[in-house]
């Protein structure tokens, strides 16, 4: 590793709250304690906040345009262990993706564990991009352009949601867009064994945001809409972008996803970093992260450009 990064790990390491041995709230507390904002936001046309109606009541949305909308438009989740992080949390970086790809971004606050443990942030991520496609002329998008993003917890999201909705038989998302997304509560993986500890992200974080996300109990029925491998059949998804991060204890089971999708006949591109760490994407000042975003963005626009050429393909 460079020095930027073994400095930005180091700190990282030493920084970040030992969330295992707190509660929820405090956990929260400590993480948005740490929030630094976006030094150099990027300039879009307009930003709004909206509530719309979820199974769960009020869902709020955050709506990026740019200045020269391409009629695409992203729906993220952000990440956060499905426990803490927000819309003002990856604020920055939905900014990015909207004036980088010229697509309208959606980012959704979806229900958070253990106050509302699973699968109420899956069934938030579905609404959410349901009234999106809903809502298309509105947003001035095109209904077949919409895709599904989200960071770590967020990619977890972005997944569930593309595998319901091709249960439902309705609108599909255009691409899943997964960054170190987790998978799988099951934490006997290769990376899992080796990157356990001082990578910033750690087996006991998993761990203890698995068991808010589920509320201490199994997995619920069916067990995709939280473990996206667990579906019985991969085959009909969208196209999929993963990236996943050499350090990351999620290493293993995203490219393993990114390889499941790929032999279910999805069209796949995995983007695996060397010597980089969980969370780096979404580090708005850091080097590393600026050049992966660069590539992020190319590779999404290529996604939403071609998203009806793959759907006419697919009829």
């Amino acid at each position: 590793m460079d020095d930027v990064v073994s400095a930005m790990l180091r700190t990282l390491v030493a920084d970040f709250p030992a969330v295992e041995r707190m509660a929820a709230v405090e956990a929260r507390a400590a993480v948005a304690a740490r929030r630094q904002p976006d030094p150099n936001p990027e300039n879009v046309d307009e930003i709004s906040d909206r509530e719309i109606y979820g199974p769960g009541g009020q869902i709020s949305v955050r709506i990026y345009r740019p200045h020269r909308p391409s009629g695409a438009a992203v729906v993220f989740y952000h990440g956060g262990g499905f426990v803490f992080c927000d819309l003002d949390s990856h604020d920055g970086f939905c900014r990015a993706m909207a004036a980088h790809t010229s697509a309208v971004v959606v980012s959704v606050g979806y229900r958070l564990a253990p106050e509302h443990p699973a699968p109420a942030a899956a069934e938030d991520a579905l609404t959410t991009f349901l009234w999106v496609v809903e809502h298309a002329a509105e947003l001035d998008v095109d209904p077949g352009r919409v895709a599904v993003a989200g960071d770590s917890a967020g990619g977890n999201l972005a997944a569930v949601t593309a595998i319901q909705c091709r249960g439902r038989g309705g609108p599909m998302p255009a691409a899943q867009v997964l960054l170190y997304p987790v998978i799988d509560p099951s934490f006997d993986t290769e990376s899992y064994r080796t990157r356990a500890t001082g990578y910033f992200n750690t087996r006991a974080a998993m761990q203890w945001y698995w068991y808010q996300y589920l509320s201490g109990s199994a997995l619920p029925e069916p067990p995709w809409l939280v473990a996206p491998a667990r579906a019985e059949s991969h085959t009909g998804l969208p196209p999929a972008l993963v990236v996943t991060a050499e350090l990351d204890p999620l290493h293993s089971e995203g490219a393993a996803y990114a390889r499941r999708l790929r032999a279910a006949g999805v069209p796949v591109v995995h983007r695996d970093f060397p010597s980089l760490f969980h969370g780096f994407v979404t580090m708005m000042p850091f080097a590393p992260g600026a050049a992966a975003r660069e590539l992020l963005w190319t590779d999404l626009r290529e996604l939403l450009t071609a998203a009806p050429l793959i759907a006419e393909q697919a009829r």
